[in-house]
């Protein structure tokens, strides 16, 4: 009897035993499940993180923070802060001092306000500059010179040049003896088929010209008085040169087509409701691509942002920025907005045409205006625009930086079709710490589109007369389809990209030669309405994926 029950006893215990084996092995594979999923889940994740770009720092003190940034074709970028305000954090080389009673900070400073980037090294070097650049504007010539103009203070009616050179030179800017004949402050420099440029408006100036003027004056443009309200809402116009040769010129909220050679308005376009666009409740805008396939002939402006009107009267109230987009075709017969909504409220942003056609809306803030201090709740999301997709599915949202970029900060597009940010100084003079302080850290971004399988220029030249003809040979692209894109390099400051422009070169189907390659036949643009004469970006695209771009000089 005792035996039985041992050996029930025994039983029993061994049953107990190996059920909680059992339950142990499960609960440690429903754990091991839950942590592979986990892991699953965080590797998706980070594959979809991955896919919508990537951001870094690749100079983590620049020393300036830069309010205007522009890329040279030496494949380097120029920054520019302002004199007035104070030292810097880059000094100058020994000896070398700016000497200037007319300073209202600092009439004596041995720190530079203006830098030029090597983009191959990531190495800064100080350039002397002596009048204030403080919200000027600006644009390369077709020999590939950066003219600057206006400014605030002594550099109101200043007209300054850099012929740049390469990360090894010694190029510096030179400051002219021939003034702007009205002094300009927050304008912006467009330029024109005949190898000017054209300087529009500015606060308290209504009037356009032309730089080098060539005998010619300035002249009212009623636009741009119109435009004005109690905020400004007219300073830094959008400037588009068209396919017509005509100049989509917009301030706050309306716009024109302005006739250059003649100096007269030659239509007055549809207001874009929405609220005020322009500094200081900056939106911004671009030219749509241009495209060889159509003749060059289909032309589209978009607007984004901005700011309800008074956010810049009232920055205290931090009023929400505006969603919307505008989209028109100004040389249509009937032209009109069509009205699209960001997935963000956003004002101050920087847009950029990127080399597969798409535009990029980065930096800025979704409360508030531009100003000292008057923005709030920064927008760190880059957004992705497709020109080409249905209304409701052009937009995508892109992986977001630690960084905040508010008021006077900057967004290029670089040849190796990433993007450099740079500056955003909430503040009227230099300040490191606290809420939104001084930004001397330069970021590029990688868009979604940096992937492997990029195609690369084996050979292309390095001049296009216009209407040419000639062939580019590829490496590693698509069998079926290479796109030919020319892209400038524009001025960019304030969240308008001044001479931004991308054109479609019209190419045939690739041709193989074997190992991979192909060439690529295609024709220059045809005149400089279409391309004003300057260095241009060439990049083919293949599969979505750009090539490192080669520097051509069009005209």
């Amino acid at each position: 009897m005792d035996t039985v029950v041992k050996e029930k006893s025994m039983c029993n215990s061994n049953w107990r035993r190996r059920s909680a084996t059992l339950l142990l092995r499960n609960i440690m594979t429903l754990f091991l499940g839950f942590q592979l999923a986990a892991f699953m889940m965080s590797s998706l994740m980070m594959m979809q993180v991955e896919a919508q770009g990537g951001w870094e720092v690749i100079v983590n003190n620049a020393g300036i923070a830069s309010m205007h940034t522009a890329v040279t074709h030496y494949n380097t970028a120029v920054l520019l802060d302002r004199t007035d305000i104070g030292p810097s954090q880059l000094p100058l080389p020994d000896g070398v001092c700016r000497n200037d009673p007319n300073d209202q900070s600092s009439t004596y400073d041995c720190t530079a306000h203006s830098a030029v980037l090597d983009l191959g090294t990531n190495t800064i070097r100080p350039l002397f500059i002596q009048t204030d650049t403080w919200c000027s504007s600006g644009q390369f010539n077709g020999d590939g010179t950066l003219v600057q103009t206006g400014g605030d203070n002594d550099g109101f009616s200043k007209i300054r040049t850099f012929a740049p050179c390469g990360g090894d030179g010694d190029c510096n800017w030179v400051e002219t003896d021939v003034p702007l004949q009205n002094g300009r402050w927050y304008a912006t420099n467009a330029q024109l088929p005949d190898g000017t440029q054209i300087v529009v408006g500015g606060r308290g100036i209504a009037t356009v010209e032309y730089v080098p003027a060539n005998g010619r004056g300035t002249t009212y443009v009623p636009l741009i008085a119109d435009a004005n309200d109690a905020q400004n809402d007219n300073l830094y116009p959008y400037v588009h040169l068209l396919p017509n040769n005509q100049l989509f010129i917009f301030a706050n909220q309306d716009s024109i087509l302005y006739d250059w050679q003649t100096n007269t308005v030659a239509a007055n376009l549809p207001t874009l409701p929405g609220g005020p666009r322009n500094y200081p409740s900056a939106g911004s805008s671009v030219l749509l691509p241009l495209s060889g396939f159509n003749g060059w002939t289909d032309a589209e402006i978009l607007v984004c942002g901005g700011a309800t009107y008074g956010a810049f009267l009232n920055p205290g109230a931090a009023i929400p920025a505006t969603q919307s987009c505008g989209r028109i075709a100004p040389l249509d017969a009937n032209p009109g907005w069509a009205l699209e909504n960001m997935p963000l409220r956003r004002n101050m942003g920087d847009m950029l045409l990127l080399p597969d056609r798409n535009v990029l809306i980065v930096n800025g803030a979704a409360n508030g205006a531009q100003g000292w201090g008057n923005a709030q709740n920064p927008v760190t999301t880059p957004v992705l625009y497709n020109p080409n997709g249905a209304p409701g599915t052009r937009f995508q949202t892109l992986t977001a930086t630690d960084i905040p970029r508010v008021y006077h900060s900057t967004a290029n597009v670089l040849p190796d079709a990433s993007v450099l940010i740079a500056g955003s100084n909430t503040h009227q003079f230099y300040t490191l710490t606290g809420y939104l302080p001084t930004e001397l850290r330069i970021e590029r971004f990688s868009p979604p589109y940096l992937a492997a399988g990029a195609p690369a220029i084996a050979n292309a030249p390095g001049e296009l007369a216009y209407g040419a003809a000639f062939t580019a040979t590829i490496n590693n692209g698509n069998p079926k389809f290479i796109d030919l894109n020319l892209l400038s390099a524009p001025y960019s400051t304030h969240s308008f990209a001044q001479g931004q422009r991308l054109l479609q070169l019209e190419t045939a189907a690739p041709a193989a030669v074997g190992g991979g390659t192909y060439t690529v036949a295609t024709t220059a643009p045809p005149s400089s309405v279409i391309a004003p004469s300057a260095y241009y970006m060439l990049f083919a695209v293949s599969n979505g994926i750009p090539s490192q771009a080669q520097w051509v000089h069009v005209g």
